[in-house]
C-alpha cells in the first residue's frame, strides 16, 4: 500500500468532514464559548487588530465599563447563542482581555457591537472572498450589526482582518449548546 496515497485520502476525508478547515481549526464548535476564547488569543497575535485599532479613537471609544464589547452569533443558531469579546487599551494597543459567554448586562450602541450573519456568509467573510469584506457585507446587509457603523467604516482594514480571523479559527458547524443567560 502506498503511504502517500493513504495520507492524501485521509486528508481529503478530513477536509470534507471539516468543511475544508484544518484539524486544529475544526476543533470545537464555530462561535462557541471556547471558540471565543481562541478568537481572543488570535486577536492579540494580529498586528492589524492590536495596532490598527489602538490609539485615541476606536479602542478609546468605550463606556465606563473600561472595555468595548463585541458580541457575535450565527443566524442559524439564534441570538441566545451569542459569545462576547472584551477589547481594551493596554500598553498602547487594542488588546482582547476576554472571550467567552456573554457577561455584559448591556451594550452601548455608541461603542459596542453585536454582529450576526448566516453560516454561509460567516464562511465567506472568514475566507476573505471577493464581495465578502467588511464594507460589502455591511452594505449588502449580509453582515447585520448593531453599533457605531461610521466608527466601523473608519477602521475598515482592521475590520476586514477581524472577519478573516473568524474563519481562521473555524470549528464544526453544529450550534453551540450554551445559551445566553436571561438579562444579558
Amino acid at each position: 500500500m502506498n503511504v502517500r496515497k493513504v495520507m492524501v485520502a485521509i486528508c481529503g476525508v478530513t477536509s470534507i468532514a471539516t468543511g475544508g478547515l484544518s484539524a486544529a481549526q475544526a476543533s470545537g464548535v464555530f462561535m462557541s464559548e471556547e471558540w471565543a476564547g481562541q478568537i481572543c488569543q488570535q486577536w492579540n497575535q494580529s498586528e492589524a487588530l492590536t495596532t490598527g485599532l489602538a490609539g485615541d479613537t476606536w479602542v478609546a471609544n468605550m463606556t465606563d465599563k473600561g472595555y468595548k464589547v463585541i458580541q457575535l452569533y450565527r443566524d442559524e443558531c439564534g441570538p441566545e447563542t451569542r459569545v462576547e469579546l472584551h477589547i481594551k487599551p493596554q500598553d498602547g494597543k487594542a488588546i482582547c482581555t476576554y472571550g467567552g459567554p456573554v457577561k455584559a448586562k448591556s451594550i452601548s450602541e455608541d461603542s459596542d457591537y453585536v454582529m450576526h450573519a448566516t453560516d454561509e456568509h460567516w464562511q465567506c467573510m472568514g475566507e476573505g472572498r471577493f464581495g465578502c469584506g467588511a464594507m460589502g457585507s455591511m452594505m449588502s446587509g449580509e453582515l447585520k450589526f448593531e453599533g457605531p457603523k461610521m466608527e466601523a467604516a473608519s477602521v475598515i482594514d482592521p475590520f476586514n482582518a477581524f472577519l478573516e480571523l473568524t474563519g481562521g479559527v473555524g470549528g464544526s458547524m453544529q450550534c453551540p449548546s450554551t445559551k445566553v443567560a436571561a438579562g444579558h
